[in-house]
């Protein structure tokens, strides 16, 4: 939920961002100094984001598809954070006129669209690549802000920007033809797209509400998009019965195991410890330990897919990322 720090500028931490969480947008320098507090809290958190990139593979390969996975998945969260915040801070469940527009492109397109389009990337790409292809989305948000918004930038965005192309076109092998799937591919840009528009909505939601209370309502839009789209009536849950996983030394883990994990484990649980560790992490710092992500989906996607990257892809992998944090700092 890989939620994935701070407003200015937005983390390219978690991907799974979008949908993990509202961590992107609520990051402020630090009240106290114990960094190692935060980084103990938000490595865990990124472990568990990276995992669920293969737990989610595993049921989307296992025949769930990848519009019922994400609803299942943007449904279940709403219904933990609804029930947080009812006992918590109760007066957040009122929404003003004026926030429904922001609340509704940061629950459909910054939600909703940044998971479906990251399953449907996973679905058909290793899930390292998605996740590097995705993770270009502050590159995108600074982009955005130097030609749509007209405000500002470091000239190092333009770094940025070609070790972006360069890392990816590594990724990509083009030298070879470009053997990556051409629908998850597409689909990969388009999750990092809309991952900008969470970061940049989150950006404008923040300064009315509390970022619980707003991820809380993003994925109220994000669930009742899908209740439309695709009725409950119709949810295939026998597709989620029958998936039988691996992870490790664990064999034959039922669909429903695999659920469990994506939505606590894979969701509420590391959203939990990011808003805890950004009392104590800057956004900077936030953003370097977030990248941990991609690094490690790609370790356990390999071990546990046998999802392999060669060297040339591992280098413009690090080529991408180091291009995610000039981004970060650029605005």
């Amino acid at each position: 939920m890989s939620p994935d720090d701070g407003p200015t500028p937005p983390s390219g931490s978690s991907s799974e961002a979008g949908a993990s969480g509202a961590m992107s947008i609520v990051s402020s320098p630090p009240r106290h100094r114990a960094a190692a507090v935060g980084y103990l809290l938000y490595l865990p958190a990124a472990l568990m984001f990276a995992l669920n990139g293969t737990v989610s593979k595993q049921l989307l390969v296992g025949g769930v598809e990848s519009t019922r996975l994400s609803q299942l998945r943007v449904t279940a969260a709403f219904l933990v954070l609804l029930v947080f915040v009812t006992l918590t801070r109760p007066a957040a469940l009122r929404v003003k006129r004026r926030e429904w527009p922001t609340l509704l492109l940061y629950g459909l397109a910054g939600i909703a669209m940044t998971q479906w389009l990251y399953f449907v990337a996973i679905e058909r790409l290793p899930v390292g690549i998605a996740l590097l292809i995705e993770f270009t989305a502050p590159v995108m948000v600074a982009l955005w802000v130097r030609f749509a918004w007209h405000h500002p930038v470091r000239d190092a965005v333009w770094g940025a920007l070609a070790l972006s192309l360069v890392g990816l076109a590594m990724v990509g092998q083009v030298w070879e033809g470009f053997a990556l799937d051409a629908i998850g591919v597409a689909a990969a840009f388009g999750a990092g797209a809309a991952l900008a528009i969470y970061y940049l909505s989150g950006e404008r939601g923040v300064r009315t509400r509390d970022p619980v209370s707003l991820t809380m309502w993003g994925f109220a839009a994000a669930s009742a998009m899908w209740a439309v789209a695709a009725p409950w009536w119709s949810f295939p849950w026998d597709a989620v019965t029958a998936v039988r996983g691996e992870i490790g030394p664990l064999t034959a883990i039922p669909g429903w195991w695999l659920v469990a994990y994506m939505v606590l484990l894979g969701t509420v649980v590391p959203f939990a410890l990011i808003l805890f560790s950004l009392r104590h992490l800057s956004a900077s710092q936030a953003s370097v330990v977030g990248l941990a992500e991609p690094l490690l989906a790609t370790v356990i996607a390999w071990v546990v897919l046998g999802e392999a990257l060669t060297p040339v892809q591992i280098l413009g992998g690090g080529i991408v990322l180091a291009a995610v944090l000039i981004a970060e700092n650029s605005r």
